[in-house]
This record gives C-alpha cells, structure tokens and sequence, in this order.
C-alpha cells in the first residue's frame, strides 16, 4: 500500500460536493447507487456525519457518508464508502473512517461503529476488520438483512459488522 497524498485533506462535504460523490459511488462498481439527489440531500442533512477526503485542487477523491443510530445515539452506522480508482490502495479510506470516528467521539461520545457489507466485497472486509484491530475493538457479525427482503431482484445478503467499543480514537 502506497502512503496517502500529503496534500490530502479531510473534511465535511458540502452541498456542492454531492454530484462528485455520485459519481464516485457510480464509478466504484460495487456500492448500490442511490439517485444523485439522495446524495444532495446526504450533504446537506448528513454532513456533520460524513467526510469528504479532498486532492490538492480541492476536488473529492473519497468519501464517507454515515449517521448516528437514533435508537443508539453512541453508534455511527457507516453507509457508504468510495475512494477513486486512481488514489485506490493508499489508505484513504481507512484515514477517512479514522478521522470521521475521531470527530464523533469528540462530538457525540460514539464508542461504536456498524455497517454492512455484501458477502465478497474484500476491500470493505478489510477496512472494517483492520479498523476494529487499530482501535482495539471487538467485532462481531451477523446477517442483517438476508437477500429474499430485497424487493428488486437479485441481491446478496447485507451482514453486518458491529465494532467496538472503541478505546483508541486517535485518527491514524
């Protein structure tokens, strides 16, 4: 793994960003893609729980859109995460969900993160297991929502990766 862009920066996405964020989801080829306005409307409503890693022409090259869990105000769901292909294997997006998780221990006390994630899909696999043994959490996994919920065809099932608590919140 090359070492991420000095002149990366991490930051909230903005409405503006929505658009790139599209695209970069549409680009990956694995993350279901939502209409461009849930992505608009993510920026706006989201942003507090979500980041944006920007190049050095301030342009995203990766996100991480998420939410605190209402009924689990101390757990961030993970939603999405893209990086670009061309900035792929540098360890942006660990740097991402890194930083994210910093800022909302600090903001909202979140001692836990979850997500889902598709049978197969290794990079996401990895991110979350490498996540859980750098913040020396516990993870678990089960079927959330196996794939005969799905209303629209074919779909593998979501399981989902519970990690914490957390104890080390240093952004890496």
């Amino acid at each position: 793994m090359t070492a991420a862009p000095a002149d990366l920066f991490i930051d909230q996405p903005a409405v503006t960003d929505g658009a790139a964020l599209w695209r970069l989801a549409k680009d990956s080829k694995t993350l279901d893609l939502n209409s461009s306005y849930s992505y608009l409307l993510w920026c706006r409503d989201f942003a507090g729980t979500s980041a944006v890693a920007r190049g050095a022409d301030g342009e995203p090259v990766g996100f991480v859109t998420g939410y605190v869990r209402p009924e689990h105000p101390r757990t961030l769901l993970v939603w999405q995460v893209a990086v670009d292909d061309a900035h792929r294997g540098r360890g942006i997006a660990a740097r991402l969900l890194d930083g994210l998780t910093a800022r909302l221990a600090d903001a909202h006390g979140i001692t836990g993160v979850e997500t889902t994630i598709t049978p197969g899909n290794t990079a996401s696999e990895r991110l979350f297991t490498s996540f859980a043994a750098r913040h020396g959490a516990h993870l678990e996994r089960e079927v959330l929502f196996p794939a005969a919920l799905f209303p629209d065809g074919p779909h593998d099932p979501e399981v989902l990766y519970r990690i914490g608590p957390l104890t080390d919140f240093t952004a890496h």
